[in-house]
Order: C-alpha cells, then structure tokens, then sequence
C-alpha cells in the first residue's frame, strides 16, 4: 500500500512539473556599476511579489526575438529570446486616463537618464519640474526611448522608477515603469530600434 502511494506520488509530481507554463526560472540580477548599487541603495524596495518578478519563461507572444511586448491588462513585460523562450518582467502601466497601446520602435537607451516632463503633464501637475538623473528622479535607472511609425518621440518610455511598490499597479502617466534591477537587466539585452508592441 505504501509503494503504490509513493509511486502514485512520484507520479503526480512528474506530471505537475511537466505541465507547460506551471514552473518558471528565476535569472540571475545583471552586473550593476558602483554607481548603480549606490543609487539603488536609496530606493528602498519592497518585497517581491512574485506574480511581477522577473522569469525566464516559454514565450507566450508569438513575436520575433529582439521584440519587447507589453501586456497592460496583465502589468507584464516580456522581452522575447530565441527558441520561443522570454524574460517576463513585472511593470507598471499607464491608469486609465493616460495609458496607450500600439507599435513603436526603440530609439535610444539612456543610463540615470535626467527627466524632463512635457508640457502637458507640467500643466497637469505644475509641481513636476525637470530632474537631474538620480535616485530621486522617477525615471530610474534606466530609460528606453520609444519613436513612432514616423520617427517621432512618442513621448513615451520604458523606465526605472523611484516607486517600486507600485509594480503590478495602473498607476503612471503612459509610461511603462520596471524595478531599477529589472530595467538595467532589459536596458542590457535590448538592441536599439528593438520593436516595442504595447497591448
């Protein structure tokens, strides 16, 4: 009775880890300068939740290897690898006033980029002033620059932020916000004019 229970068990374990999707693989967090782990030392972060940390997984997209797919609803990122495998990344989206959708191109990649918020957002919220880059400026420590079809800034980026806890929420002005640790691992594996596609 013990053996058949015991096979019975080696069984069922086999079979859930066989399950496609079911299990995912933690990556190893990206070489960070002294810089970074000094500034990112002052962004206290919380804890993980793991619905939104990064993974490497089987590519639910579809897309071509290079591409970066943000999936709103889900508050995830994946950028697409080959052999139809992904990094999934947790993120946080535009609520519903100021999110988007559609096509862009990556069109520059920027280190403690310094901020300067447009004028609609400075008329909106007249307390948002141009930053230096740092631990302090919202966009973190990274930033990708997305054009459109044209090769007009499209105003929109994919960023670190000085707000980790609100991974996973709909909560920014448009922009696409990752951990610091997060967007540094992207900004390394993302070529220029990688093809971004916002669902």
């Amino acid at each position: 009775m013990q053996r058949r229970r015991l096979a019975l068990a080696f069984v069922l374990t086999g079979a859930v880890l066989a399950l496609p999707g079911c299990l995912y693989r933690a990556t190893p967090d990206p070489d960070l300068s002294a810089k970074d782990k000094e500034w990112m030392a002052m962004v206290p972060e919380p804890e993980i939740d793991r619905r939104f940390a990064r993974y490497l997984i089987e590519d639910p997209t579809g897309e071509a290897p290079g591409t970066i797919v943000v999936e709103t609803k889900e508050r995830q990122l994946y950028y697409v690898l080959p052999d139809r495998k992904a990094i999934r990344y947790g993120v946080t989206v535009g609520d519903e006033a100021y999110g988007w959708s559609g096509t862009a191109r990556l069109f520059r990649k920027a280190v403690w980029p310094d901020w300067h918020p447009p004028a609609e957002m400075i008329k909106r919220w007249p307390h948002v002033h141009a930053m230096q880059g740092g631990p302090a400026n919202p966009l973190g420590a990274r930033a990708l620059y997305l054009a459109d079809g044209t090769g007009k800034d499209t105003l929109y980026r994919i960023h670190g932020t000085n707000e980790p806890e609100r991974i996973g929420q709909a909560a920014s002005s448009g922009c696409i916000r990752m951990r610091n640790i997060d967007v540094v691992d992207l900004y390394n594996r993302v070529g220029t004019d990688a093809t971004v596609i916002v669902r």
